[in-house]
């Protein structure tokens, strides 16, 4: 069975789409209406911007979900899914390939959500951590010893021995400190101004719940696993309270891949920018001893 997986914020790079919107004139049309719908020129930014432009928050999350969209779609006949995900950002592009979000309310959704995140970044300052080497439980048990200094928690279960941690700046030091300290192989900072998947992200769930409740989903073609609880799903208000939950909840990515597959997928495809999501389920699939198919849409 095939499954399509989206990436999320992070997998940007300069020059991505420039190829599609050259190539293919199907996809130009939506490039073109994304400059319309965001009222400025997204494009300039992602074919011949700066890193530090395509960086910023309300450019970078239209622009990964433009060009997702669009490499789906660049597939034609061919796009025939079993299965959808996304991770973080990538469930709205996950959304709108199964058909339950048009491409328009789709960006305005992801336009929005961009801008209440930098919002909520800027009311509410966080980092966020990636952590290499230790099992979830470790993880887990450092983000409670660290509490005690400010919020910190675990936000992106990406694959065994690789989650990332997010919350206060000094709790995140502190449990990083921990983390080192139990024998953790790398514990990283990212280069990020806000703590996403986590409660500082608050003030953007409340926007983003207003936005999702004023837009029109369909039922979808095929079963959308989700990062909220990592199971599949059709019914669109569950959809639309997971998509709203997301925003402050983890990221699980690890148990929406073994969810995938324990139903039958065994070949994935990932729309977007990078690779990253191709190495967390080779790793997923490895830990659950199962041998499945994983390639890119760019190879």
């Amino acid at each position: 069975m095939k499954a399509y997986v989206f990436p999320g914020q992070g997998a940007q790079y300069v020059g991505m789409g420039k190829d599609l919107y050259d190539r293919h004139p199907a996809t130009r049309k939506i490039f073109d209406s994304a400059n319309e719908i965001l009222g400025f020129k997204i494009t300039d930014t992602m074919f011949e911007g700066s890193n530090e432009e395509l960086r910023e928050t309300r450019v970078t999350q239209p622009a990964v979900y433009l060009y997702s969209v669009a490499t789906a779609m660049s597939l034609g006949d061919d796009f025939m899914p079993d299965m959808v995900g996304g991770h973080s950002l990538g469930e709205f592009s996950a959304l709108t390939a199964a058909g339950c979000l048009d491409f328009e309310d789709g960006l305005r959704l992801v336009s929005a959500r961009a801008l209440a995140m930098q919002k909520a970044c800027e009311q509410n300052p966080g980092t966020m951590a990636a952590i290499i080497g230790l099992t979830d439980d470790a993880v887990e048990d450092a983000c409670q010893k660290a509490e005690s200094t400010g919020i910190v928690v675990a936000a992106n279960y990406n694959c065994p021995g690789q989650l990332v941690i997010s919350g206060e700046v000094v709790a995140v030091n502190k449990a990083v400190e921990i983390l080192k300290e139990n024998g953790a192989k790398r514990a990283l900072m990212l280069p990020v101004s806000g703590a996403f998947h986590s409660p500082l992200m608050l003030p953007a769930k409340e926007e983003l719940e207003e936005a999702i409740k004023n837009t029109v989903f369909h039922n979808p073609k095929c079963p959308v696993y989700q990062n909220y609880d990592g199971k599949a799903h059709t019914d669109t208000e569950e959809i639309k309270q997971n998509l709203i939950a997301q925003l402050t909840g983890s990221v699980r990515w690890t148990t929406e891949v073994e969810n995938m597959m324990a139903a039958g997928a065994d070949w994935f495809m990932e729309c977007g920018p990078g690779r990253a999501l191709q190495g967390m389920i080779a790793k997923i699939s490895r830990n659950a001893a199962k041998e499945v198919t994983i390639i890119g849409a760019e190879n």
